[in-house]
């Protein structure tokens, strides 16, 4: 087995069980997203008659109007709503850890001295991780309109493939900060807490400042622009891919000048 091939088959090893909980955990969420809309429908009725004021009766009228229809109740629990939360959280879990942690009983000066340069070492363990987000994002939306005619909804495969990849796209930026700062501390939490607190952060901001953001690292996860006009989040897409990118550069620069 060569150097890339054994790179690559120890990031699986270390990262196997997140990724396999991770696929269980969304493709259940998915297919709930799905058999819970009879109920939903059910309910409509009930929550129309809701009169709250200001904001909250804002939010409430539009989650209404857009669980009207399959398609917007999609948008508003999967695309907008579970995918970013256990999207970032899978996204971050799997950019932790691996090959640099410093805390597995030697592992990290194993793999260091594999027949590999640091620069492709770490370039194989991104591409595998990524690889790992992608699957683990796309297969769960794609879920949707597989299940939908069992409750006589539709969807369209297209539009999930689309929203796969986005939110794929924008979670990779937390999996290369993560991956990131694996190669600065010697532990597997700190990346992993620092990057889920600037993702809050960012969460926030995008929050209170929706209005005023050319886009936004979540907007661009959910393809707000995509449902809404069925122009995709081109700036947002290259963005992110862009700032995912040049972390991922930045952590093949500081492992190549750290003395291990």
């Amino acid at each position: 087995m060569s150097g890339g091939n054994m790179v690559v088959y120890k990031t699986w090893l270390d990262t196997r069980w997140r990724f396999i909980v991770g696929l269980i955990v969304l493709l259940c969420s998915a297919l709930g997203v799905v058999f819970v809309y009879p109920q939903v429908v059910q309910l409509l009725p009930l929550a129309a008659g809701i009169d709250a004021p200001g904001q909250l009766g804002e939010e409430i009228r539009k989650a209404i109007e857009l669980s009207s229809s399959f398609h917007g109740y999609q948008w508003l629990k999967w695309d907008n709503g579970s995918i970013i939360q256990m999207g970032t959280l899978f996204a971050v879990l799997l950019g932790a850890g691996g090959v640099f942690s410093q805390t597995t009983g030697g592992g990290a000066y194993y793999t260091l001295a594999l027949p590999v340069s640091r620069r492709r070492l770490l370039a194989t363990r991104a591409a595998t991780g990524l690889v790992e987000l992608f699957l683990l994002l796309l297969l769960p939306t794609l879920a949707i309109p597989l299940a939908a005619p069992a409750i006589g909804e539709s969807a369209s495969f297209l539009d999930a493939f689309v929203h796969g990849v986005c939110a794929f796209i924008a979670s990779s930026l937390f999996f290369s900060l993560t991956l990131l700062l694996a190669t600065v501390f010697a532990d597997v939490w700190r990346p992993v807490l620092i990057t889920i607190a600037i993702a809050g952060l960012i969460g926030l901001g995008e929050l209170f400042f929706h209005n005023d953001l050319a886009f936004g690292i979540f907007r661009t996860m959910s393809a707000e622009t995509y449902h809404q006009t069925g122009a995709l989040p081109w700036l947002g897409l290259l963005g992110c891919a862009a700032g995912s990118a040049a972390l991922i550069y930045l952590a093949v620069l500081n492992l190549e000048r750290r003395d291990f």
